[in-house]
């Protein structure tokens, strides 16, 4: 990669990951509240699939900004969120109604343009500012 490549994948890790760790750490001050709103929505086994989803969320996203170990982290979160977004987002509209349908397209939608990014930091990596730096495989 060329100076510019490289400064534009740095950039494109902060602001995919920003997300990732805003919500792992307001899962973590708002713990009870998340535990409640993951049980009503069906959530099985909510304290440790909770704290898996803090560490998928906040530890994956950090790999991912320093860039370490960056594929693999990409990957995970990329597999993490298949069952989230099902489970959270995906609302065929049958049943919702205005602005509840759209705001569950649009979070839908959000989620898959995420997926979209990890793929393309697990293809490509994470380039030459970050830790993994030069090496081949990461």
């Amino acid at each position: 990669m060329n100076e510019s490549h490289d400064l534009g994948a740095l950039i494109g890790r902060i602001l995919l990951v920003l997300i990732f760790v805003l919500s792992g750490l307001m899962k973590i001050t708002g713990f009870a509240g998340t535990v409640g709103y993951m049980t009503s929505m069906g959530v099985p086994m909510v304290y440790p699939a909770l704290v898996l989803t803090i560490l998928v969320e906040l530890g994956g996203a950090l790999m991912i900004l320093i860039g370490y170990k960056t594929r693999l982290a990409a990957i995970l979160i990329f597999l993490w969120l298949i069952p989230v977004t099902y489970i959270f987002h995906f609302k065929p509209s049958l049943h919702q109604t205005g602005m509840e349908a759209l705001i569950n397209q649009i979070m839908y939608l959000k989620n898959l343009s995420m997926m979209g990014g990890l793929l393309l930091v697990a293809s490509y990596g994470p380039g030459a500012y970050s830790v993994d730096g030069g090496r081949k495989a990461d």
